[in-house]
């Protein structure tokens, strides 16, 4: 599921990607829109279970991109630090590219609905959390990325911190 890429050195290890993935909260997805121009929109989402998730209306732009063509890829960074001095970026981030899929069944949505309102919104009352989950379902539609692969870089000067 991990690629190398072309500066192998600044590849962060595979498990501090998927750490990246796991802590973000937001994440730019890019489908193949209109006219085949690539299509970029920043979102909330969960990486769950080797997947992610993210949710929306059931219908936009997003979501007629990823009926036409399932390929997708989607970025988070995680640490994003501009270094005036040197002309650079303290940065790390990981890309992962898949297919997406609108998800089907309600009751897998309620139960990937679920964890994402606790991640997002941890101290809510389990009774609330419930109230918004049933109300919300029922136009929500929700969409499920597998990996092909994934790649984590980390900047310049990160790896020359993590290789002293």
């Amino acid at each position: 599921m991990f690629r190398e890429m072309r500066r192998k050195k600044q590849q962060i290890p595979d498990n501090e990607a998927i750490a990246i993935l796991e802590n973000g909260k937001t994440g730019i997805l890019a489908v193949n829109g209109d006219n085949g121009y690539p299509y970029t929109v920043p979102l909330n989402y969960m990486f769950y279970n080797g997947k992610i998730y993210f949710h929306g209306a059931s219908e936009g732009h997003k979501f007629d991109s990823i009926k036409n063509n399932s390929k997708v890829s989607f970025c988070v960074i995680s640490q994003d630090k501009i270094i005036p001095e040197k002309y650079t970026t303290a940065y790390e981030s990981v890309v992962v590219f898949g297919n997406a899929k609108i998800m089907d069944d309600k009751e897998e949505i309620r139960k990937v609905i679920y964890d994402f309102a606790k991640k997002f919104h941890p101290t809510d009352t389990e009774e609330n959390r419930m109230f918004n989950i049933n109300s919300d379902i029922k136009t929500m539609a929700m969409v499920e990325i597998t990996p092909e692969h994934i790649t984590g870089k980390e900047g310049l000067e990160l790896y020359k911190k993590r290789n002293k």
